[in-house]
């Protein structure tokens, strides 16, 4: 198979030509090098973070020769990368292929990218499973530096906080960002570190659902159908100029269920609630089997529920390092003025 995907990774490579002399000129060094979804591959990426090549295959493991005819391509074109390989083809997409001790002391290792001028961490292998930061919000992540001058900016389900980074370096005048895992938001911190900031984030350890109810001033009950809520911290009512929403596809806690397929009002609801009126939330889905008319029409009827209106509705798309034959990425991103 070496031959045949060398080919591939080549024309992909070629096809990329014009966006990676765009990216570097921006001060951008981590981009999707194969996206195998879109490029007859499917289940394969490859995504370079400055120094690191990190291979990941979804859909089976990589032969031996799979895996040397990738280093070896990449290292002719750019030269002085580590390759880490994490084969995540089992159950629920979780890393489940031991590394030798060198290769996996090298996989651990932090290293520093910069995407449109702003530093963020990476590791090619850590406690979690996914990259700390997912390459295709970079349109995002731009949109945002685009709209965060002197506003308000919520950022809910905040990962390793990149969009509220990117705001902050932007000229947001205050950045809040929301996230219920304690290593995601330590990794924020870090990434908030690298960067010259004119201001200083602030990171909300806490569950979504208890921080937009609080924020919204519907305010969040300690006691529940008879039942104490887990610890969450208190927060005042307070609306933003710019909120972003980026819940995963599925998650469920005492506080809520995520489900960005059949109920993403519930979501959108608290958010439009955080959101100044005449101010913008910008919504994200990465569910595939839902296509972006459905949604739209889904978001529409929230938004009309709730008493507000959507004045405009702009989408952003994935950058050209995502290529989609059909028009409709995974990732969905919609722009709201409400």
């Amino acid at each position: 198979m070496s031959s045949p995907l060398n080919s591939l990774l080549a024309t992909a490579f070629e096809q990329r030509q014009d966006l990676l002399a765009q990216l570097e000129a921006e001060n951008t060094n981590a981009y999707r090098l194969f996206h195998g979804s879109a490029e007859n591959c499917p289940g394969l990426t490859v995504d370079r973070y400055n120094d690191l090549l990190l291979v990941q295959s979804f859909h089976q493991p990589l032969s031996a020769e799979e895996r040397q005819t990738i280093s070896a391509f990449y290292a002719t074109k750019i030269p002085g990368m580590t390759a880490v390989y994490n084969d995540r083809s089992q159950a629920n997409s979780r890393i489940c292929n031991p590394l030798p001790p060198d290769e996996l002391l090298a996989a651990q290792q932090q290293r520093v990218f910069s995407e449109i001028g702003v530093r963020y961490l990476v590791q090619g292998r850590h406690g979690g499973q996914d990259p700390w930061l997912f390459l295709d919000m970079r349109a995002g992540r731009r949109r945002i530096m685009q709209e965060a001058a002197g506003k308000s900016v919520l950022n809910l389900f905040a990962y390793t906080c990149g969009i509220g980074v990117a705001a902050a370096k932007a000229g947001a005048a205050h950045v809040v960002n929301v996230d219920f895992a304690e290593s995601n938001i330590n990794v924020g911190k870090e990434n908030a570190r690298l960067n010259d900031l004119p201001i200083r984030p602030r990171f909300v350890l806490s569950d979504a659902f208890a921080a937009m109810r609080q924020l919204a001033g519907i305010g969040q009950p300690k006691v529940v159908r008879r039942k104490n809520m887990p610890d969450f911290p208190k927060l005042e009512p307070r609306a933003f100029d710019l909120v972003f929403l980026d819940p995963p596809r599925y998650a469920k806690s005492a506080f809520g269920v995520v489900d960005i397929v059949n109920d993403y009002a519930a979501l959108m609801k608290l958010a439009l609630l955080c959101t100044h009126e005449g101010g913008t939330l910008i919504c994200c889905n990465n569910a595939a089997q839902l296509s972006r008319e459905v949604w739209a029409d889904q978001l529409q009827r929230c938004a009309s529920k709730v008493g507000r209106t959507i004045r405009e509705i702009e989408w952003i798309a994935p950058e050209a390092d995502f290529p989609s034959p059909d028009g409709q990425p995974p990732l969905k991103i919609a722009l709201l003025r409400v």
